[in-house]
């Protein structure tokens, strides 16, 4: 899968510039790929796209659908040049901040915006035939998606669980009447799918022509409040009033010493092995569609999970569950031989799951950041000890930007060993040079680099903190910042490494 040295940025379409509050798929996004082009990188990685909701603050990795797409990143600006929206429509939007997104706000803006181009939409024939394949090609679950999204706003956004018994089991002439009352919704919602997809897959393919290839990301959970657990039920570990018998999280770590409690539902994997995982297999194909690699986060999850009580107020009362381990990715390998998946290994790792990884010849993930922790000798993060086959990152989405991390996270042990493993003192203001020459000298075939550590940019350019709930996921790049003269020093850089 890695065959060639390489490089590449890792940015979230949020993150992108754009007058309309939020990144999108929009001009923007195609600036930032003729930069990684100039700059010399072969990969783009993204955080999940999938539908997000304010009741998780928009976290892509607690996304309330494992397949729609998030429509505020459709781009009024390519809603324009089809026809669906006019120019005085979109000339003058709100006042948006340059360098947070405003959820609530654009979610307004757009909402708006997305009427007018239903409307036209609709009068139209000129997407008929790509709109009705696109509907056939996913029907495995868009017609659900689009129905719980209605039924949700029917009911005045209450969790499924709390809807009349025949729209919670889905049953019954009752349902059926509902259902056909809501259509004009369900369309739109059908129709705001068929949109995401459109604009992402012109997007790919953009990318495509230049060379650079996608790494797309899967949150191994969704949410309880979602179509996924309202449609299938049984593949989650739930009681039989379908409320959650136990939730996901993690046990005590580096970001937490309470652990971290998702609250996502655990999967019953023995009813899922029952259907050959049909559910996850759908899931597979969906993003290998979508991208030329996928990152599987918490990957350790489908070897051994963390099982918490539903209830419980800390992950600290969890319980390690054995997950399908091998049998589930003889069952991925065999309908998608050579499948390019990358296993997200961070955190705490057991043995089985390096026995799975090993076996499969998973592609795994180190991370500079966490390379002065410790014993050296034993320590899978420090450069001498990386192998070909994964991809090595200054930090991640979940991590401190490297200067914040510098000036406010590393202890004196770990930069007097940074400082002896360089062999010299270096400043704040110049520490992610450092840190991005290590990532690209590395043995590593792939080198990735969070936009935020190529700007040497602070604390506040933190895209995550795992173990808070707020100012999260608002992190955005300023226009202009991606300038010519980076591109030229990463290029140079890409030369020095030979990562070009």
């Amino acid at each position: 899968m890695l065959k060639k040295r390489a490089s590449g940025i890792l940015l979230h379409v949020t993150s992108l510039p754009s007058k309309y509050g939020i990144g999108d798929l929009g001009p923007e996004a195609y600036k930032f790929i003729d930069f990684l082009e100039k700059s010399g990188q072969n990969y783009w990685q993204i955080l999940p796209l999938n539908h997000t909701t304010a009741i998780t603050a928009h976290s892509p990795y607690n996304c309330s659908s494992a397949f729609a797409g998030n429509p505020l990143l459709i781009s009024p600006e390519l809603l324009y040049r089809a026809d669906l929206l006019k120019k005085y429509e979109i000339k003058d939007p709100p006042f948006f901040s340059k360098t947070r997104v405003d959820y609530r706000g654009v979610l307004a803006y757009k909402k708006s915006l997305f009427k007018f181009a239903f409307d036209r939409f609709r009068k139209s024939s000129k997407f008929e035939d790509a709109y009705e394949q696109f509907k056939r090609e996913n029907a495995f679950w868009l017609d659900d998606f689009a129905t719980f999204i209605s039924l949700q706003r029917r009911f005045k956004k209450r969790g499924w669980h709390a809807w009349p018994k025949y729209a919670k089991d889905r049953h019954g002439n009752e349902f059926k009447e509902v259902k056909a009352q809501l259509q004009p919704d369900i369309e739109l919602q059908s129709f705001l799918q068929y949109m995401f997809y459109k604009q992402w897959f012109d997007l790919k393919g953009y990318c495509t022509k230049r060379g650079i290839n996608i790494i797309g990301d899967i949150p191994i959970y969704v949410i309880y409040d979602s179509p996924d657990v309202w449609v299938q039920p049984e593949i989650f570990k739930l009681n039989r009033y379908k409320k959650p018998k136990y939730i996901a999280g993690v046990p005590p770590d580096y970001f937490s010493r309470t652990g971290q409690l998702w609250g996502n539902p655990n999967y019953d994997w023995e009813a899922l092995k029952k259907t050959n995982y049909s559910w996850w297999m759908e899931r597979i194909r969906h993003n290998i569609k979508m991208f030329d690699l996928v990152r599987i986060d918490h990957f350790r999850g489908l070897i051994g999970y963390w099982q918490v009580p539903a209830g419980s107020r800390t992950a600290k009362d969890g319980v390690w569950k054995e997950g399908p381990k091998d049998d589930f990715f003889k069952v991925l390998l065999k309908l998608f031989p050579g499948a390019p998946i990358i296993a997200e290994d961070l955190g705490y790792i057991t043995a089985d799951v390096r026995e799975t990884i090993e076996k499969f010849a998973l592609p795994t993930m180190k991370v500079l950041q966490f390379a002065f922790d410790g014993d050296a000798a034993g320590n899978p993060h420090i450069p001498y000890n990386h192998i070909e086959n994964c991809i090595v990152y200054t930090g991640t989405h979940d991590n401190n930007t490297i200067r914040g991390w510098f000036k406010k996270e590393a202890s004196q042990e770990q930069k007097k060993r940074l400082k002896e493993y360089i062999g010299c003192r270096v400043s704040s203001d110049q520490i992610h040079w450092q840190f991005i020459r290590m990532a690209m000298s590395s043995v590593a075939k792939l080198t990735i680099i969070p936009a935020q550590d190529i700007l040497g940019l602070p604390a506040t350019a933190r895209m995550n903190r795992p173990a808070s709930k707020k100012n999260n996921w608002l992190w955005r790049l300023k226009p202009g910042q991606l300038s010519p003269s980076l591109a030229r020093k990463l290029k140079q850089l890409n030369k020095i490494y030979a990562r070009n």
